[in-house]
């Protein structure tokens, strides 16, 4: 995005215009997006925060920082002068709120850990539970900010910190969901290590010439090992010539002589004491008894 050809709006489609210090909007996702052929084009707002939220359907958020695609329900927040668009699909639905960034800067002023949710642009899943909180949220403004009942400017602070509450523990929610489930460096090394063992378990190479290709030492290989997967590299290797040993022994007419040389053993008797002590039973009775028990 070139931010020189990029117009800055009030509302989608409406001149820039200064805002008020308690400026708050709310729309349904689908006044603009229709008429628009569910496209919102690449626009900033200078003085505007927005929290789009989908409800049904889905689409792609562009942002400067790139594409973010989602599917209901979802949160998108949109900080002030952020450059950003939607391709949505059809008939999808949801809410746009869009408010002043003096009458957000007066909560977060009050409640500090809600201003990181503006901080950038970000896409946040959510739960059923809460895309019915938003929901209520949602519609509780827009019936607030269609009359001036006596309290209504409390009302409206009220349903405004309630949404950005639940907002910021759905983006806490996701950002916990993404740290425990991010491989450890340990994990990650185990990983690249069995990677690595498909392509080259039957070159029978040494542990300390794996580590070397991955750019790590024996002893930490050999500690990741351990700890991911109770077992040493030498094991971790041989469990996966083992396997292979069973298939070729199940699954194809080579002599054991022929499946041992092809999995890196010169020496046709010490691969068949090597399988022996890890299947617990010869090539030639392993795969005996399994071909019979076949039948």
């Amino acid at each position: 995005m070139t931010t020189n050809t990029v117009p800055t709006f009030y509302l989608y489609g409406e001149p820039h215009q200064s805002v008020g210090e308690d400026f708050v909007h709310v729309e349904r996702l689908d006044d603009r997006s229709r008429p628009s052929e569910w496209t919102i084009r690449d626009h900033s707002h200078s003085d505007l925060h927005q929290f789009l939220m989908v409800d049904v359907g889905g689409g792609t958020m562009r942002t400067e920082t790139g594409s973010f695609s989602f599917a209901a329900p979802a949160l998108m927040l949109v900080p002030a002068t952020v450059i950003h668009g939607f391709d949505w699909h059809d008939e999808s639905s949801g809410w746009v709120l869009t408010a002043g960034r003096r009458f957000v800067d007066t909560l977060t002023r009050r409640h500090p850990e809600l201003g990181a949710l503006l901080e950038a642009a970000q896409l946040v899943p959510l739960t059923e539970a809460d895309a019915a909180g938003v929901n209520l949220q949602m519609g509780l403004l827009r019936r607030e900010l269609g009359w001036a009942a006596k309290g209504y400017q409390a009302a409206i602070e009220a349903a405004m910190l309630h949404l950005m509450v639940v907002s910021l523990r759905a983006a806490a929610a996701q950002d916990a969901l993404a740290s425990e489930h991010a491989p450890s460096p340990a994990a990650a090394l185990v990983a690249r290590y069995r990677e690595r063992l498909e392509t080259r378990f039957h070159l029978r190479e040494r542990i300390a010439d794996h580590a070397a290709a991955l750019g790590v030492s024996e002893s930490a290989l050999r500690s990741a090992c351990a700890r991911i997967a109770a077992r040493s590299p030498a094991a971790i290797l041989d469990d996966r010539a083992v396997l292979e040993a069973r298939r070729m022994l199940l699954y194809s007419n080579l002599s054991v002589a022929e499946i041992g040389y092809t999995l890196g053993f010169d020496d046709p008797a010490y691969f068949s004491r090597f399988f022996s002590r890890r299947a617990g039973l010869s090539p030639a009775r392993f795969r005996r008894d399994h071909t019979t028990r076949n039948r």
